[in-house]
Order: structure tokens, then sequence, then C-alpha cells
């Protein structure tokens, strides 16, 4: 078990994130009633990993990170039915052109918040928000 200095997340300066763990957490999280996260684990240091994680009920250390305090202005997760409308309204619809359009727009959407990880985050901790430096990997 840590110990509490270990377990203190204002050790934490940076966290690293992998780009693509935070698009499927928050397209995880559009798309799902179940919750995903970006989990950073004790024992803390200066410098931390934060990993795809859905977490459950249990109490921990860790510090779970909600991936749309990670995106600047997250852009809206494509609807289906409102792809499936555009192509109808111009009288272009097809299941196959559905598909392909659909699947354009969500590849959009991923490569829209690629682009927007933010540089800094704030961690809840007991004594109030904790600022960090967000490093992107991948």
């Amino acid at each position: 078990m840590p110990s509490h200095e270990e377990a203190d997340p204002t050790a934490i300066r940076s966290v690293a994130v992998t780009v693509d763990d935070v698009v499927t957490a928050l397209e995880a999280n559009r798309r799902s009633d179940r919750r995903t996260v970006l989990r950073i684990t004790p024992p803390f240091s200066g410098r931390m990993r934060a990993r795809l994680h859905r977490p459950d009920d249990g109490a921990t250390a860790a510090v779970h990170l909600d991936p749309t305090a990670l995106v600047a202005d997250p852009p809206p997760y494509p609807d289906p039915d409102e792809t499936a409308d555009r192509l109808r309204a111009a009288d272009e619809y097809t299941t196959e052109r559905h598909h392909d359009r659909h699947t354009a727009a969500v590849e959009e959407w991923r490569d829209a918040v690629r682009e927007s990880v933010v540089d800094a985050v704030d961690l809840r901790t007991a004594t109030g928000p904790h600022r960090v430096a967000v490093k992107r990997l991948g």
C-alpha cells in the first residue's frame, strides 16, 4: 500500500496521455452509458502516465480523468440518423452511402479530437484542483 506521500496527487507535475486513448475514452462515453476515463495510479511522482480505464465503484487512490477535461471544445459526436437525414434530403440515400458517409464523419470527429487535446488539466485532490501539464503520446 502506498504511503500518504506516494498517494498524494499534488506530487504530479505532468501527465502523459496517448492521444488515441483520449479519443477512445471520449467516443466510448458518447456511444455508451458505461463511463470510461484515463486513470493515473499511485505511487504518484512528478511525471505520470494516464491509461484507458473503465472504473468500478470501488474506492481507490487512483486519479480518474474525464476525457472531456482533456479536449478543448470537443465537437458533437456524429449521429447516424442525422447522416441518413442529410442523404435523404439530397435524394442520395443508399445503405452503402449512409455507411460510407457516417464512417467518414466519425473519422473526421476523431481527427478533430486528436487535434484538440489540451496542454494542461486540473486534477481533483482533497485540497482542491491541482494543475498539471499534459504531454501527448502518439
